[in-house]
């Protein structure tokens, strides 16, 4: 499989207690999904559209047909659990997966959440957002400048598990080496500018965690006023496969200081900086203990000896 290296961040961005995006990272799957409902139901259908993937049996199905049963599938979970549990009645979510076969990457959508292509110098926004926005920039009724501004720009017309059957945008893009492949919630796209994620994925294609790092960070920086989800994947027929750091970064409040315990529920120990080991690491602790066990014992012979002596 040539996927060299793939790397994701997801972060509750600034103004939300709880982060209602999922992914998956399992080559050769890459996919977001990005909740929508009441209370935590957003959360709860981001979650069945993700192990449904995971999970899914799509035996004997190749590129966008194995993409379109998986979602499908997510969909008749979650749209069974809004039907039958009155607190989750409503929720659906977005889907945007990639599946890579060979050099042949296939891409299946639905929602707002988006897929990006970066080859050399350049980005393509390979997906089409299904929101109002979009419908009205598609008829000329808004213009870019109104379309970034407008109130009901999250808003979306299509979405999983709304519906008992879902349509299912699905294309192919045939790779070439060196492709980095960018899909992300509307917290990302929303918040930062294509020019500026084109720029951070550039100057980190060599590092995706850093990338993907870098770009949550810049979203948060916007504004954050949505969870913030970005994956990552590079295309290489030479290198091996290997998982970066998978990183959920703490989220910031509305004075861009860190937020309390009570809303950092996403925030784990990957969140955390790299440091070097200190004197609480692992190796220090042992050498700390065998240092304690030495003075004891020479605390123990000078009183042997000096009973000896006496």
């Amino acid at each position: 499989m040539p996927v060299g290296s793939y790397a994701v961040a997801s972060d509750t961005g600034r103004r939300r207690r709880r982060n209602e995006d999922n992914y998956v990272v399992a080559p050769p799957i890459f996919a977001v999904a990005d909740g929508m409902g009441g209370a935590q139901a957003g959360e709860v259908a981001s979650q069945l559209a993700a192990s449904a993937l995971e999970a899914g049996d799509s035996d004997g199905l190749d590129g966008t047909e194995r993409i379109d049963a998986l979602i499908q599938e997510a969909n008749r979970r979650i749209f069974d659990r809004a039907s039958t549990d009155p607190s989750a009645s409503g929720m659906g979510t977005t889907m945007t997966v990639a599946v890579v076969e060979g050099m042949t990457v296939a891409i299946g959508h639905v929602g707002d959440s988006r897929a990006y292509l970066v080859r050399g110098e350049q980005m393509e926004q390979l997906t089409e957002d299904h929101s109002l926005v979009n419908e009205l920039l598609k008829t000329g009724k808004l213009s870019e400048e109104e379309a970034q501004i407008h109130p009901q720009r999250s808003v979306i017309t299509r979405a999983v598990g709304t519906d008992p059957d879902v349509e299912v945008d699905g294309f192919t893009i045939e790779a070439e080496e060196g492709d980095v492949f960018l899909i992300c919630s509307d917290g990302l796209s929303d918040m930062v500018e294509d020019e500026e994620i084109l720029e951070l994925v550039h100057q980190n294609r060599d590092d995706l965690d850093k990338a993907v790092k870098a770009l949550v960070a810049a979203a948060n920086r916007g504004g954050g006023e949505d969870n913030i989800t970005a994956v990552a994947f590079r295309i290489s027929s030479d290198a091996p496969p290997s998982l970066e750091d998978t990183v959920s970064m703490p989220a910031l409040n509305e004075d861009g200081d860190e937020p309390d315990e009570k809303t950092r529920e996403q925030v784990t120990d990957a969140a955390l900086p790299d440091e070097p080991e200190s004197a609480a690491g692992p190796v220090a602790r042992r050498v700390r203990l065998v240092l304690i066990g030495l003075v004891v014992l020479g605390v123990v012979a000078a009183l042997v000896v000096w009973r000896l002596l006496r």
